[in-house]
């Protein structure tokens, strides 16, 4: 089953970006570089709770 998890930029903490992942193959976190549009730049976008 897949679940919603979302995407938060570390230097701003604002949550941009949701997607889904499969926890039974996926146990650690996901993190994937992104354009955060408060801050104007790209950043390692890292999943939250």
């Amino acid at each position: 089953m897949r679940d919603i998890v979302h995407l938060q930029c570390p230097e701003c903490k604002r949550k941009n970006y949701s997607t889904t992942k499969n926890k039974k193959t996926v146990t650690d976190r996901l993190e994937f570089s992104k354009y955060c549009r408060f801050c104007k730049k790209h950043t390692a976008h890292k999943e939250t709770k």
